[in-house]
């Protein structure tokens, strides 16, 4: 009889509502690699279009779930001890991991029919939507095992996607690079929260949250040393210096629309990782992980913007690695906000100004990245001084990118990146890091400096004859959704700054 209670208890009622858009993700998934088999060679196209429809759908699925937080695979009697849970943090993060993923396939389209020899569309998508799923299932996860699977679930895929052009010694060099980098971080991360594991006896965040201020004195440093490993990894994903060797060489040798995927979506998995486990699991070690990230911000924002200041116009790629040390750059403004929840009375405002930046950041980085690769279709080199006179040549894409560049410095008419920088910047001064405000501060000037150099460039009298670029739909489609969502968001800015206001737990 006393098996009854605990088979029962074993029984899982999973909501299916709850856990759509990463299980529609991954069905499409399936679905497109099973369909690569048949499918005859002039008419895979379409499996782009399937992918890109299925991205679509699993968005869409986060329209029922706003009504309210839902739960799912919870310990029996404990709807607080739950691995997955759908709140307004969760769907926050899933829109804007699974709406990055969409344009970054908008832009894979277009890419996979210039580069169809060196590239198999089915593995592509494949790989690409494997991450997604990855992706859209880490901010629901509410326990270390689950968070872990999700990490790397949205990690391996993405090191195939950067090796995955046949016969490029830069591309398999980037993935390299990419995968060591990544799974030193998975290494660390995972004898971190090993420890942790042993010192709490549990893996559920809130749990370990209730744990670990309770822990046997013998076991402190075994916890302490925990905490500090388990961040490490997550820093190691942020791209945070001193472990963002990786990131410039992985954006060059990487397709571009991969690149633009692991600008967003690779940002928003490790910092919400990073968000769960410091706000919902270590908040009485916010001593610890508060000045840590701190530290790791001021560094990171420095490092980033200095790289991007020095990169020449006439070298090769040397748009694609502007925004990439940009993205360095920008990951430091992303860590002031949870630096700041470590020294907050109200830790969950702080978390929304992370929040609402990274939504303003994806939009307008992806939309960057969109002219990009336009520009790179006639000009494979990707040079700053390429996009000299676009003006001349591409009038409505060279507003585009300006307005981007614009927006990503934080000037008019880019209102959205004024207001989210200010957002960060209130964050640091309320919680009383003056000094980090004040570094913030003296790296937003570096940005505008080589942001505005880039914007000046496009409208300059171009040399020689200039290059019309012609523009396919599916680019279309991805550079006016970016521009409409950055126009959108600058004259409504309300639409993600209430997260700052509100807080997201």
């Amino acid at each position: 009889m006393s098996a009854q209670p605990l088979a029962e208890s074993m029984v899982q009622s999973v909501d299916w509502l709850a856990i759509a858009p990463p299980t529609i993700t991954a069905v499409v998934a399936l679905a497109v690699l099973v369909a690569d088999l048949f499918l005859p060679e002039p008419r895979k196209a379409v499996l782009g279009w399937i992918s890109v429809a299925g991205l679509a759908a699993a968005a869409l699925m986060l329209l029922p779930l706003l009504d309210g937080d839902r739960s799912t695979f919870c310990l029996a009697g404990r709807s607080d001890a739950c691995s997955y849970t759908a709140d307004r943090f969760t769907l926050v993060i899933q829109f804007l991991v699974l709406g990055g993923a969409l344009l970054a396939a908008l832009l894979s389209v277009t890419n996979l029919d210039d580069d169809r020899r060196r590239v198999p569309p089915g593995e592509f998508w494949f790989l690409l939507l494997s991450s997604a799923a990855g992706a859209a299932l880490l901010p629901a996860s509410r326990d270390l095992a689950t968070l872990v699977v999700a990490l790397e679930l949205a990690s391996l895929p993405a090191f195939a996607l950067v090796g995955i052009r046949h016969g490029d010694k830069r591309s398999s060099e980037a993935a390299l690079k990419f995968f060591l980098s990544s799974v030193t971080a998975t290494a660390v991360s995972l004898m971190g929260i090993s420890f942790v594991y042993g010192a709490t006896g549990t893996l559920y965040l809130t749990q370990v949250a209730e744990r670990l201020p309770h822990v046997d004195g013998q076991l402190h440093v075994l916890t302490q040393t925990g905490v500090v490993l388990t961040l490490i990894g997550f820093a190691f994903k942020t791209a945070a210096v001193p472990f963002h060797f990786w990131v410039p060489d992985t954006y060059v040798g990487a397709p571009l629309p991969v690149a633009a995927y692991l600008s967003v979506v690779g940002k928003a998995v490790g910092f919400s990782g990073l968000i769960l486990v410091t706000v919902i699991a270590f908040p009485s070690y916010a001593d610890v992980w508060g000045p840590a990230l701190a530290v790791l911000a001021a560094l990171t924002m420095t490092v980033g913007n200095v790289g991007a200041l020095r990169q020449q116009a006439t070298r090769a790629y040397s748009a694609v690695r502007l925004l990439a040390w940009s993205s360095v750059g920008q990951a430091g403004y992303l860590l002031v906000p949870i630096a700041a929840a470590g020294y907050a009375k109200d830790p969950q405002r702080a978390i929304g100004s992370t929040v609402a930046y990274a939504l303003m950041y994806a939009a307008v980085n992806l939309g960057a990245f969109a002219v990009a690769a336009l520009v790179g279709r006639g000009r494979a080199l990707n040079r700053i001084a390429d996009y000299r006179g676009l003006y001349t040549a591409n009038p409505l894409t060279a507003l585009l990118l300006a307005f981007f560049l614009l927006c990503l410095a934080g000037l008019p008419p880019g209102v959205i990146g004024l207001f989210a920088k200010v957002t960060v910047f209130s964050s640091a001064v309320d919680a009383g890091l003056g000094w980090l405000a004040v570094v913030m501060a003296v790296n937003v000037v570096i940005a505008l400096f080589y942001y505005l150099q880039w914007t000046a460039l496009l409208f300059r009298a171009p040399k020689g004859e200039t290059a019309r670029h012609r523009v396919p739909a599916p680019l279309t489609a991805a550079l006016a959704l970016t521009g409409v969502l950055g126009v959108a968001l600058s004259g409504a800015p309300q639409l993600v700054l209430r997260f700052a206001a509100t807080g997201l737990f």
